[in-house]
């Protein structure tokens, strides 16, 4: 495991977890994920309940520029709440806002250049500024989460189990009674398991909307066409997961941003099970591999034009929403992003609803041209600083 990794969570919880620690703790994420409506109609109200927050903070900028970067990433990250610990926080919750923050500028630190020479060079660590700013946000993080943990012990019902940490309160309760005390369900996975949740679960769906917009705002024409198609098939109520396979363009720009953006460039780091040769490579049972997943979502032989921005990638000739087997902006193999099904529901009920209620633009004096989709450097792909206005069509 890379140095950077294993101090975000010392080996434990289910990202940078191995073994069968991992895979005890992937299954039982998975499993309460599902519990507590993964891709399901209850989860759905839950974001339909979070959309009208996040639009009232859109309202409030009465159509002047400002950063969508705050509002999406606490609107996402209230969805991840909901599952983990039963309930969301409000926007100006301190606590909340902050460990949100941190969590963002963690994974802009570990994509970093000093970083990535620490990887390389571990004994580098004690030296380096941003490992150490790195390890006191993880601190502080873990901090809070086991605060939120604390009061959640204290008021558990295994009869009623709020989210994902009761669910694990319970069963670490249960295996301890029948004379299990060293199960791999402990304080330390319980903490990682909640945080790995939250920030994979934040920062790629948050940024992923950040790039949807702003690709909006910078294609007006493709806006126009998807507002369209929300007009003529939804008219003014409130979009619905159902509402997907009726809005085949809405759905392609959805996936289109996806590909271009491509969040995460360089998946999780794998190890080879055994022995292989890959296209003349032999690579021996162990070594620590890196799929790029860039090199698939903009793969000159399987896109049309892959470094520009065309939902016609996702439509076949008749218009209707077409699948594409190199569309995998999730990873594949058994790291497959965990809330696959989640993510896509939140991107497509956010993204919908937004482009109902507003019209994205670029700031007074910015062009379309001047919106640059250089990407920001960090462990994902965020999108470089930038405003936008958003006028409300109602």
């Amino acid at each position: 495991m890379l140095p950077v990794f294993y101090d975000f969570t010392n080996g434990h919880g289910i990202l940078f977890g191995n073994g069968e620690s991992w895979k005890e703790m992937r299954r039982f994420a998975l499993a309460n994920l599902r519990d507590f409506g993964m891709g399901k109609k209850v989860i759905e109200d839950k974001i339909l309940e979070e959309i009208h927050y996040l639009i009232e903070v859109f309202e409030n900028h009465k159509g002047k520029a400002f950063d969508t970067t705050q509002p999406l990433s606490y609107a996402v990250s209230n969805i991840i709440s909901n599952i983990v610990y039963g309930s969301r926080f409000e926007y100006s919750d301190p606590k909340f806002k902050a460990t949100v923050k941190r969590a963002s500028v963690n994974l802009r630190i570990a994509g970093s250049v000093s970083i990535q020479l620490y990887n390389m060079f571990p004994w580098l660590g004690p030296w380096l500024k941003s490992r150490k700013l790195l390890l006191k946000n993880i601190e502080n993080n873990k901090k809070e989460m086991r605060e939120l943990v604390r009061g959640l012990k204290e008021t558990l019902n295994p009869q009623m189990c709020r989210g994902f940490v009761d669910s694990f309160l319970v069963r670490k309760q249960t295996l301890e009674e029948s004379g299990n005390k060293n199960s791999h369900y402990h304080d330390k996975n319980l903490i990682s398991s909640v945080g790995n949740l939250f920030s994979a679960g934040t920062d790629t769906t948050g940024n992923t909307l950040r790039w949807a917009l702003m690709l909006m705002a910078k294609y007006p024409l493709i806006q126009d066409r998807v507002q369209e198609e929300i007009s003529s098939i939804i008219g003014s109520r409130q979009p619905l997961a159902e509402d997907r396979m009726n809005l085949p363009y809405t759905d392609a720009v959805i996936h289109e941003t996806q590909r271009l953006a491509s969040i995460l460039p360089i998946a999780i780091p794998h190890t080879t099970s055994r022995d292989v040769t890959f296209q003349g490579y032999f690579i021996k049972k162990g070594t620590l591999v890196f799929p790029l997943l860039t090199s698939v979502l903009q793969d000159g032989s399987e896109w049309e034009s892959p470094h520009t921005f065309n939902p016609a990638h996702f439509l076949d000739e008749e218009g209707r929403f077409a699948k594409r087997d190199a569309f995998m902006p999730f990873s594949a193999g058994r790291r497959v992003c965990l809330g696959e099904s989640l993510a896509r529901m939140e991107l497509f009920l956010f993204f919908t609803s937004l482009l109902q209620r507003f019209h994205f633009s670029p700031p007074p004096g910015v062009t379309e041209d001047d919106l640059d989709l250089t990407p920001a450097v960090g462990f994902t792909l965020n999108p470089s600083p930038h405003q936008l206005c958003a006028v409300s069509r109602v």
